[in-house]
């Protein structure tokens, strides 16, 4: 019997993936780490892996925990909720194989934002950010304005790939200017800035966006370290908007300063 090949399914199920998760309580509880193994499946990603977890959350030495908190909701990368420190980087976990990572893999929550509990954290500064740039397209009202002015295919192209942000704020995580000390909004909120002010009908406002991008937190705070573009799942054109609404800001204050 000896050198005889074991069938491929036996192979298969005494194959193991371990995990280590560092889970917290609450927004105040002590950071602890857990490990896991799972039995493997091929073709895994990290949402699936924790839902094996879910199912059986006892951890590899045998103690009986809870299943783990975690954001996810489209688990094809485009709500960005699900955004995590996957082996120290910032990741999507449902785009994330197992087969593709070193083991142990080791899971932790985004580093830059509160946490709520375990993998989920409160990511809410980004929409105040955009609140702050009045993102939007203002058209609301109790009464019809007419048909809006026309945007021309050719802006149309230039424009789609800033509108693909899922607000996964990676490029938040991953960008050295981002903290408390710089209160800096960060690379998706200038993306957003540029793609509403060239709108033909969100230009209206462009003014005041470049006026709350020039002060405290604002663009002038980037140290152009390139390090969003590079993580970015969706591959936004980030630097190259920072660099447009960098100048935008500059022309509006020199406008304003005469203005006065």
């Amino acid at each position: 019997m000896m050198g005889k090949r074991l069938p491929e399914e036996w192979t298969m199920a005494a194959k193991t993936i371990k995990v280590e998760i560092k889970r917290q309580s609450g927004p105040d509880g002590k950071a602890v780490v857990e490990k896991f193994e799972i039995p493997y499946r091929p073709n895994m990603n990290i949402t699936s892996l924790l839902g094996e977890i879910a199912c059986d959350p006892v951890t590899s030495d045998g103690k009986n925990t809870t299943p783990i908190t975690y954001d996810s909701n489209c688990l094809e990368e485009i709500c960005g909720s699900c955004a995590m420190l996957i082996n120290g980087k910032a990741r999507m976990a449902c785009s994330a194989l197992v087969d593709k990572l070193e083991q142990p893999i080791r899971l932790a929550p985004l580093s830059k934002f509160p946490v709520v509990r375990d993998l989920a954290v409160d990511r809410s500064v980004l929409f105040q950010n955009l609140k702050a740039v009045q993102a939007w397209v203002p058209i609301d009202g109790t009464y019809d304005l007419g048909s809006g002015p026309k945007q021309f295919p050719q802006l149309q192209e230039e424009l789609y790939p800033l509108s693909n942000c899922i607000s996964c704020t990676i490029c938040m995580e991953v960008c050295p200017q981002f903290n408390d000390s710089t209160n800096f909004v960060g690379a998706a909120t200038i993306a957003q800035v540029k793609l509403f002010n060239a709108n033909p009908t969100g230009k209206v406002l462009k003014e005041e966006r470049l006026r709350a991008l020039a002060g405290d937190g604002g663009v002038q705070e980037c140290g152009f370290a390139q390090n969003c573009v590079e993580a970015c799942p969706k591959q936004l054109p980030l630097t190259e908007a920072i660099s447009d609404v960098s100048r935008d800001v500059m022309v509006q204050q020199v406008k304003d300063f005469f203005v006065r």
